[in-house]
């Protein structure tokens, strides 16, 4: 009988990995410009940028002097990580990582989802959203990033401590990691992570400090960035530009923004909604009662998705945030986040063609550029209201609704004997 069982969760596999593996080689055709995306070629940040950044690194110091360097200091070990691979070129190692990335996390998807009260839903939605974001899932280090995040929501039921060294070590990598933490399990599990967490970065940041100079070079550059064209404040302007705002979408920082009158305004606005939205969050843990498998993962994936769409910034690699802990959560039966994951992954789906394929028209603010902004920006949002919502209900409405066994069943008894009667 084990036999058996053995062969036919092998048997099981072998679909998921098959398609994983047709997928990925389409995905590494379009990365390596065998298969051409139309709009612009989102590989040239890794041939340009993040070589030019490895040269620098290689040298003994930050890139302090790009204003483009907006990464916290262990961004630079995903920099300097293609020296891994030094028979092979730059770009080519760094899409080689990639794809190991997307593979551990495959595995470990995978992994879990055959445990018991575990689900291969999660593997799947992986499988589905990678190929959807199209060669932006290879061209960007966050897929390195969201390896570590997802290995380490998988790890906290086993131990928080896991959690907290990569939950600490990934908010040196990129920031949003440490928001892994807000969902810990009161009491001992949130004790045993966050000081953990806190110990791991500051050692992280010690280390990096230590190792070259420039390592919070990165704190100014990003302070003094503006509203992205695609973000969800943006929209004012893609709008206001149809009824005469003097303002002007063009480069800055690294990336395509809207400078002119009232941006700040509306710069500031986002951050006020950032600060409000984390002010949600304080409320809710507070508020938590109940703490089930996956309000771990639930929560991490609540709070990505506020930090997301409040920002001043929805770069499409983000995406890669969001379906790898939308992936988390459907790996766990208890988890009710099937719905903002399911919105997260058309969203995914919509972004491709917000950029690279209809860029132009997004920068440009016409019909079509608005209209596919407005539908992903707009998923998103309404991702974040249902998943809010759903965290809010399960570990907090419902926790504290008491029931009494038969209590349901009781008007329908009293019906049939008053009707007696």
């Amino acid at each position: 009988m084990t036999g058996a069982v053995g062969i036919g969760s092998r048997t099981r596999l072998r679909l998921p990995l098959g398609l994983w593996g047709l997928t990925r080689v389409v995905l590494l055709l379009c990365v390596f410009k065998v298969v051409v995306v139309p709009g612009p070629d989102v590989t040239l940040e890794v041939g340009q940028i993040y070589q030019g950044w490895f040269d620098v690194l290689r040298t003994g110091e930050y890139p302090r002097s790009d204003v483009t360097w907006q990464y916290p200091p262990a961004a630079a070990l995903a920099i300097l990580s293609p020296a891994l691979l030094p028979f092979l070129g730059y770009a080519t190692a760094f899409f080689v990582l990639a794809l190991l990335c997307d593979a551990l996390v495959m595995g470990l998807l995978l992994h879990t989802g055959r445990r018991a009260g575990r689900s291969m839903r999660g593997a799947w939605l992986w499988l589905a959203a990678v190929p959807l974001l199209g060669p932006t899932a290879y061209a960007r280090y966050d897929v390195m990033v969201t390896a570590v995040a997802v290995a380490a929501l998988l790890t906290v039921g086993r131990d928080p401590r896991v959690l907290g060294v990569l939950a600490g070590f990934g908010a040196i990598l990129k920031v949003w990691p440490a928001l892994l933490l807000v969902g810990t399990p009161k009491g001992g599990a949130t004790w045993r992570s966050w000081p953990v967490a806190a110990g791991a970065a500051g050692a992280v940041l010690l280390l990096c400090a230590a190792w070259m100079p420039g390592s919070l070079a990165f704190l100014s550059y990003q302070s003094e960035r503006g509203t992205e064209v695609e973000s969800l404040g943006a929209m004012v302007f893609h709008v206001a530009r149809h009824f005469g705002w003097e303002g002007e979408a063009r480069m800055n920082y690294g990336s395509m923004e809207f400078l002119g009158p009232y941006v700040s305004w509306v710069s500031s606005g986002a951050m006020a909604l950032t600060v409000a939205a984390f002010g949600w969050l304080a409320l809710w843990r507070f508020k938590a009662r109940r703490f089930s498998s996956s309000t771990t993962a639930d929560a991490a994936f609540v709070a990505v998705l506020l930090f997301t769409v409040t920002s001043r910034v929805i770069s499409p690699q983000y995406m890669i945030w969001l379906f790898g802990l939308a992936a988390v959560c459907l790996a766990y039966r208890s988890s009710r986040m099937r719905r903002p994951a399911h919105l997260v992954l058309w969203a995914t789906a919509v972004t491709q063609f917000e950029y690279p394929v209809w860029f132009s028209h997004v920068t440009q603010s016409d019909p079509l550029g608005i209209a596919v902004l407005f539908l992903r920006n707009g998923l998103l949002v309404v991702a974040t209201l249902s998943a809010c919502r759903t965290l809010w209900r399960q570990t907090v409405t419902e926790a504290g609704v008491v029931r009494i066994p038969g209590q349901t069943r009781r008007p329908e008894r009293e019906k049939v004997l008053a009707g007696s009667a």
